[in-house]
């Protein structure tokens, strides 16, 4: 599942080489891409909601269990789906994301930019990526997914930071799982930095860390060969 402010595109760098090896989903979440819409009027902002809709789509496709993997955004739904769905969760990818609940700082910050999302206010493009990768991030790769987040209407925004602040703490969830987890985060990532990856490291029993090397927050778009590297020496020991 992809990041916030994106769509499932942020994994194009990647989905050769892992669906070389495995089976590949990259769902769109809902108001993204070609997700669903949010639709008017619109549900209760709830990252609950986005599990749902991804284990919806696993029916559609009669599969029982999957390893489910997020960045980011991506990270608190697969988070969302082992709270909800247990059965369905063979391992878990949680990549530049955190388990942790936001505090007081990160929710105000939160509610300031839904409230500006509300009135059509957003960062957008360019402006939206650049606090996420790490500098020095080729200008290639930071266009690129400028023009994804470019595309994210305002009401997806104001939605989106709404339903993050709700969401729980899933640090003792992940301290009651027992199959593999594999942690990845970049060096340099701001937003989640590696402490937040040592917490759900530790918190989890079978959990692998992966620190990449001068990436920020999208390891897959920054480092696709490096985080592809990582996922595929995981599944091919634990799977």
């Amino acid at each position: 599942m992809h990041a916030f402010p994106l769509d499932s595109r942020m994994f194009d760098p990647v989905r050769e080489a892992l669906a070389a090896k495995t089976r590949l989903l990259t769902p769109d979440l809902r108001g993204f891409g070609a997700g669903a819409a949010l639709g008017e009027p619109m549900p209760e902002p709830s990252i609950a909601l986005l599990a749902d809709d991804v284990v919806a789509g696993l029916d559609d496709l009669g599969i029982d269990r999957a390893i489910f993997g997020g960045v980011s955004m991506g990270g608190y739904v697969a988070m969302s789906v082992l709270r909800r769905h247990p059965e369905r969760v063979a391992g878990l990818l949680l990549v530049d994301t955190r388990s942790g609940a936001d505090d007081a700082a990160a929710l105000e910050r939160r509610r300031a930019a839904a409230e500006r999302a509300d009135n059509g206010d957003i960062a957008a493009g360019v402006a939206a990526v650049t606090p996420l990768i790490a500098d020095g991030t080729a200008t290639a790769v930071r266009d690129r997914l400028a023009r994804i987040a470019d595309e994210v209407p305002a009401a997806t925004v104001g939605w989106a930071q709404r339903a993050m602040a709700a969401r729980p703490d899933s640090t003792e969830l992940l301290a009651r799982t027992g199959f593999p987890v594999l942690v990845v985060v970049g060096e340099n990532d701001a937003v989640t930095p590696p402490a937040a990856a040592r917490q759900m490291a530790v918190a989890a029993p079978e959990a692998e860390l992966v620190e990449l090397a001068g990436v920020g927050h999208l390891s897959p778009a920054e480092d696709p060969a490096g985080f592809s590297d990582a996922v595929l020496g995981w599944l091919s020991r634990r799977f």
